[in-house]
């Protein structure tokens, strides 16, 4: 079986790190000819995509390609994958799978209710926005070709370099008190166990949120991580009081919980991480506190 991925970024390469064994050819794309040649994976090829800008070996090896990952986003309001391949991806003769990733985002406030699958999209940002269109349009891709197409919806992420223990570690982490504030999270190890899965038991025009199960306050996570490595946490700051980019502070004004359901009924996942302190415990353990 051919892999292909769109967008070989932090949670593509875990994805290939945990389960690259799985596939005869793995190939994928990165915006420029400098990030090609860093790609440091056994086995993985990587050319080069950046808009209008893309190496002409790319269709020959969609041709080829039996399981598409999408891992990039929209930009401008148009999703680059579909505006430059879709002719192609629809042509491709084995291709039976193809997952986007999108984000718990579309959801938009629930006000720290709980949402699923089921919950109509509401974003708030034009970046959530955009999300749901560029899902719209792969779901539509899908509704009559001979591939499945899934939805992926993330959670947080983290993972090895990029969890709490860092952040506290490099002294950049900051506990952030806004009350009622809940946020689910998702370890890279989880994601990549639920794409597996699905690509071995593809449904078509599927949606899924790739979630933990214990949506909490991102202070308590902070704080955990603190314990971890031995050092007192940073101050609690109040959400009014803090210093934010505008990203940030978006991030916070959608207040939700994510119910996980599905990936477990329908795919069989028994999360590793079924909350941050699994997680952290493990990235720990594995040397991570720098």
């Amino acid at each position: 079986m051919n892999l292909f991925i769109f967008g070989l970024g932090y949670t593509a390469l875990q994805f290939i790190h945990h389960h690259g064994h799985r596939f005869a050819e793995i190939c994928g794309t990165v915006r420029s000819a400098e990030k090609a040649q860093a790609i440091q994976e056994p086995g993985l090829r990587a050319f080069r995509f950046d808009g209008p800008a893309s190496d002409s070996a790319i269709l020959q090896h969609l041709d080829e390609t039996d399981a598409l990952l999408i891992s990039a986003p929209p930009t401008e309001g148009r999703d680059p994958v579909l505006e430059r391949f879709s002719a192609a991806i629809t042509a491709a003769p084995r291709l039976r799978w193809i997952g986007y990733l999108s984000t718990v985002g579309v959801y938009g406030d629930a006000g720290g209710a709980w949402v699923d699958e089921g919950t109509p999209a509401n974003p708030a940002s034009s970046r959530a926005r955009q999300r749901i269109e560029a899902e719209r349009q792969w779901l539509e891709l899908g509704a009559s070709a001979p591939f499945a197409v899934q939805i992926f919806r993330l959670a947080g992420i983290y993972g090895p370099g990029r969890n709490a223990l860092v952040k506290v570690a490099d002294g950049t982490a900051k506990r952030i008190v806004k009350p009622g504030q809940a946020f689910n999270r998702i370890h890279t190890e989880d994601i990549a166990q639920v794409l597996m899965a699905s690509i071995e038991k593809p449904s078509r025009n599927a949606i899924y949120n790739v979630a933990d199960d214990e949506p909490g306050p991102p202070q308590d996570v902070i704080a955990f991580a603190a314990k971890l490595l031995g050092r007192e946490p940073p101050p609690e700051i109040p959400f009014d009081q803090a210093e934010l980019t505008p990203m940030a502070r978006a991030f916070y004004e959608d207040n939700k919980r994510i119910r996980n359901a599905r990936i477990k009924s329908e795919l069989g996942v028994t999360l590793r991480y079924p909350t941050y302190r699994e997680g952290l415990h493990a990235l720990h353990r594995a040397g991570e506190r720098s």
